[in-house]
């Protein structure tokens, strides 16, 4: 894939950029094998590749120029706006959603925040597309300054935008690097964007986390699925669930399974979906990871335990509950094959016997990386 952003050097952040694909996934594939070189009895399988361009489903802008001139991208180093619309990462139904958005910036007068002169008030339109084509729109805004004239210009863009199912706001009045802040306003009757993913409508609402790329996700779902009804345990913990991709791909009726997750939406969104799929044994809970593990008693200890950590890994705590918990089957899913390699040291009766490595963001140095670990009797 070539990038004239990436040519001009508008936009750095693609640091893979014009290196032949094949290269770019032999590298993670061999980044992730000498990491867990120590690992004498895992097998790699085949890496799972992606579209090398138009694979993103959301798109997180940077609002900057002026209320007639928006531009949706990135800031650069002196926090001026770069517009990015172009960029080849997003399908075409995505990209041609966003002439319509600034369209709207003009006609709300939205006044982009200027970061170095801390004045405006939007800062980000987040914006998410289904596998069936709908979406979900978030304003990112310092105050309410601005609602009333989004609600009031809302049904316009809903003509514009057909498929525009959610829409939210949410405030960030902090000036700080993040892109959300905690406080969300709902402007549309309907909370939750269905994702079809391998037959599942996983819900999503505006705060829940959701992969990327949705292509790759399905096939890291369907891989654990796969190996978990191998294992065949009577029960299952999904910790670190998000909105229930891995828990709800292994929940069969046959099996308890409970999922994890500190985000409150994500647990609503995931406890919907398996009500509307008939998972009446699928349950979640709203609570920290580790605290749940640490704090179950021993009959509660379930057959198989689903880890899917943020970049910093499971940590020690976690890691030593796993190792003395007797767990017999865990399924490690690692965006950092580094903080995964640190958990399987501090697991050493948990034995990593098969790996993949799924490409969820080509043209980048990112990757997920799946293992699947076995107790060792002898360990």
């Amino acid at each position: 894939m070539q990038c004239p952003y990436y040519d001009a050097e508008r936009c750095l952040s693609c640091t893979w950029m014009g290196r032949p694909y094949a290269d770019q996934l032999a590298a993670k594939q061999d980044l992730c094998a000498d990491l867990l070189a120590d690992h004498h009895d895992l097998a790699w399988l085949e890496p799972v590749a992606s579209r090398e361009e138009g694979f993103r489903n959301k798109a997180k802008m940077v609002v900057g120029g002026t209320v007639d001139a928006p531009t949706l991208g990135i800031l650069d180093a002196a926090g001026v706006g770069v517009d990015l619309q172009g960029c080849g990462l997003y399908p075409a139904s995505l990209s041609a959603t966003f002439p319509v958005l600034t369209a709207f910036v003009t006609l709300a007068r939205l006044e982009p925040y200027d970061v170095p002169a801390r004045r405006g008030e939007l800062k980000h339109l987040l914006l998410t597309e289904s596998p069936d084509g709908d979406l979900m729109l978030r304003f990112v805004l310092r105050s309410q300054e601005a609602v009333a004239r989004i609600r009031k210009h809302l049904p316009w863009l809903r003509v514009q935008l057909p498929r525009l199912v959610v829409a939210s706001v949410n405030l960030l009045p902090e000036h700080k690097a993040v892109l959300e802040g905690e406080r969300e306003i709902l402007l549309t009757e309907d909370e939750t964007l269905r994702m079809r993913v391998n037959g599942l409508d996983l819900h999503l609402r505006p705060q829940s986390f959701f992969q990327t790329n949705t292509d790759v996700a399905a096939a890291l779902y369907r891989q654990a699925a796969a190996w978990v009804d191998e294992a065949a345990p009577s029960s299952v913990w999904d910790l670190y669930c998000g909105v229930g991709g891995f828990a709800l791909h292994v929940a069969d009726g046959s099996r308890d399974v409970v999922g994890v997750e500190t985000s409150a939406e994500a647990v609503a969104s995931a406890t919907l979906t398996a009500r509307d799929a008939g998972l009446p044994r699928t349950t979640f809970r709203a609570d920290d990871a580790t605290a749940f593990a640490v704090g179950a008693s021993p009959a509660d200890v379930p057959d198989l335990v689903v880890v899917n950590p943020p970049r910093r890994g499971i940590g020690p705590e976690l890691a030593g509950w796993l190792e003395r918990s007797g767990v017999e089957t865990v399924v490690y899913s690692s965006c950092n094959a580094r903080s995964l390699a640190r958990d399987l040291a501090a697991m050493p009766s948990l034995r990593p016997v098969r790996g993949r490595v799924l490409d969820m963001f080509p043209q980048t140095t990112h990757y997920e990386v799946v293992t699947l670990l076995t107790r060792d009797a002898v360990a």
